[in-house]
């Protein structure tokens, strides 16, 4: 459990994701923990980025959010609130996204949270074209006939700056750009207005000046219709540059959660200080950079931290896991 808000105003929150906790089933019956007691919030107007090696329960915390985690996922705890669209004048207590039926999570998606993945041509369906499938996805959340559909779709190609939309509408994915059917993914996320964009690794794919690109139209349109965002990266570089809070994980848990400008100025977790460790920087050339584990296993590292140990399952057991505050809106794992 969280103890105390990245925000000031914790009521402005859209999203609060608190103590969950999922697990998958393996081939052999048992069961393994993927995350494991995450608590965030994502607010209005900000980006939270969330960050971690693979496999350490990121973006199955996105897709838990969404309701779209697989058969052989079990949410074994802990709540996921979807708040009101304006919470302070709005008397509407918040929707509850754990165990909700799917007829109500086909309404909340798109309108009210939405998800662009890490491979636009994976996610576009090759055999029709983009018109067709923004059309779709209108109809599924507005009363539009074909040709309204039809006039928003070219409306949303526009919003994320492709040319020429009402051309590009006949158009099929594979006559896109990396760039630009990235652009048409997050035209679809956001054709149904939603508060929350979960953005699982959107640039990975993609050059670095279409990155750029991507996140500026990402930017300017949090600020321009006040969306929330979770950014989920292996970027440190991009998560400095464009991130205002920052949750580190760590095997399906947040190791340290603090602004962006704290978390890379003092970094207090182990863990967090030698993912910014194992960045190659200028002065690095021609030389053998250290790895996650060599980093980990050194116990200088494990500086008590106002007298508690930082959490590190490699290295001793107890019976409590807290995340511990630091400064204001910057909170470390610790053992109890």
């Amino acid at each position: 459990m969280i103890l105390g808000s990245p925000w000031p105003d914790a009521m402005s929150a859209l999203l609060t994701i608190h103590d969950l906790a999922v697990s998958f089933a393996n081939p052999g019956g048992a069961r393994i923990q993927a995350v494991d007691g995450v608590s965030l919030s994502l607010h209005a107007r900000r980006t939270l980025a969330v960050v971690g090696e693979s496999g350490s329960g990121k973006s199955v915390t996105a897709l838990a959010a969404m309701g779209l985690l697989p058969p052989s996922a079990r949410i074994d705890g802990g709540s996921i609130l979807l708040h009101a669209r304006d919470a302070a004048a709005d008397s509407t207590p918040p929707t509850e996204i754990v165990g909700l039926p799917l007829s109500r999570l086909r309404q909340i998606r798109g309108r009210d949270i939405a998800m662009i993945f890490q491979e636009p041509m994976t996610s576009l369906n090759p055999v029709f074209t983009i018109g067709e499938q923004l059309t779709e996805t209108i109809q599924l959340h507005r009363r539009a006939s074909a040709k309204e559909a039809r006039t928003l779709a070219a409306e949303s190609l526009r919003e994320v700056g492709i040319d020429d939309p009402a051309r590009r509408l006949d158009q099929y994915p594979h006559e896109f750009s990396g760039g630009m059917r990235q652009r048409v993914m997050i035209a679809m996320a956001l054709i149904g207005k939603p508060r929350i964009l979960l953005a699982d690794e959107p640039t990975t794919a993609l050059d670095v000046t279409i990155q750029a690109q991507v996140l500026d139209l990402l930017a300017g349109l949090k600020d321009s219709r006040g969306l929330a965002i979770m950014l989920i990266t292996h970027d440190l570089g991009l998560v400095q540059r464009r991130a205002d809070t920052v949750a580190v994980m760590y095997a399906g848990r947040v190791v340290e959660l603090a602004p962006a400008a704290d978390l890379f100025a003092r970094p207090m977790h182990p863990y967090t200080r030698c993912l910014l460790k194992c960045r190659p920087h200028a002065g690095s050339f021609g030389q053998r950079l250290a790895t996650v584990r060599e980093l980990m296993d050194d116990p200088r590292e494990f500086q008590p931290i106002d007298g508690r140990v930082a959490w590190w399952p490699h290295r001793e057991q107890r019976a409590e896991v807290s995340m511990h505050p630091v400064a204001e809106s910057h909170t470390v794992a610790v053992w109890q």
